[in-house]
C-alpha cells in the first residue's frame, strides 16, 4: 500500500509536508518509522521474518513491529496500529516505553533510498507466541529468541540473514535497553 507520510528533513523535524511512501524512497526524502521491540520477562525478544514480498531486506529477521507512521499520526499512534497490523495485538500508550529516536539512513540495490528516523520502542510481550498473527504480506514468521541466543546473533550480524550488518550499533543499544528494563 502506497501510503501518504510525513515528510522531515535532515535532522528530524517535520516539515508540513506529506508525500506518497513510493515518492518518499525514491527520492530519499527523510521520515519517521516507530519501531517496536518486545519481550518477554523470560529473558527473550521476539523477532520479525520480513515477509518475502518486501522490497526491502525480504526473509531478513529483524524488530518484532516496524512500520511507516502515517501522514498526521504521532509514532506511538503510528507504533500501536502498526502493531495490531503486523501481529494481531492490542496495546496501550502506557505499554510502551520509549528508548529514543534513531537516525538510519540506507541506500538499497534496488534503488530506494531510505533515510528513516526510528522512534524506539520496548515493550513486554504479555501474550503467547502462539497467540500472534504474522500480517500476510508484511511479516513470514515470527520466533522469540533468548538474550543468550540474541546476542550471538549480533556477534555474526551480517552472516546468518538476521538484521541489517550496518546497523549493528542500533541494535547493541537497544538490546542494552531491553536487559536494563529486564533486571
Amino acid at each position: 500500500m502506497d501510503e501518504y507520510i510525513d515528510v522531515a528533513t535532515k535532522t528530524g523535524q517535520l516539515t508540513g509536508v506529506k508525500e506518497l511512501k513510493s515518492v518518499i524512497h525514491n527520492n530519499g526524502l527523510y521520515h519517521h518509522t516507530s519501531h517496536i521491540w518486545f519481550y518477554s520477562r523470560n529473558r527473550e525478544i521476539l523477532l520479525a521474518q520480513r515477509s518475502r514480498k518486501k522490497l526491502i531486506c525480504p526473509l531478513l529477521w529483524d524488530v518484532s513491529v516496524a512500520g511507516h507512521i502515517d501522514a498526521g499520526e504521532t509514532p506511538t499512534q503510528g507504533a500501536i496500529r502498526e502493531i495490531k497490523e503486523e501481529i494481531g495485538v492490542s496495546v496501550t500508550e502506557s505499554d510502551l516505553k520509549l528508548i529514543g529516536v534513531f537516525p538510519c539512513f540506507q541506500s538499497y540495490s534496488n534503488g530506494i533510498t531510505d533515510n528513516e528516523f526510528h522512534n524506539t520502542f520496548i515493550s513486554e510481550l504479555k501474550v503467547p507466541l502462539s497467540e500472534l498473527t504474522p500480517q500476510e504480506g508484511e511479516v513470514e514468521a515470527l520466533k522469540l529468541v533468548s538474550f543468550a541466543n540474541f546476542e550471538i546473533i549480533l556477534d555474526s550480524i551480517g552472516e546468518n540473514n538476521h538484521f541489517v550488518a550496518s546497523n549493528k550499533a542500533y541494535y547493541e543499544k537497544v538490546f542494552a535497553k531491553i536487559v536494563k528494563e529486564v533486571d
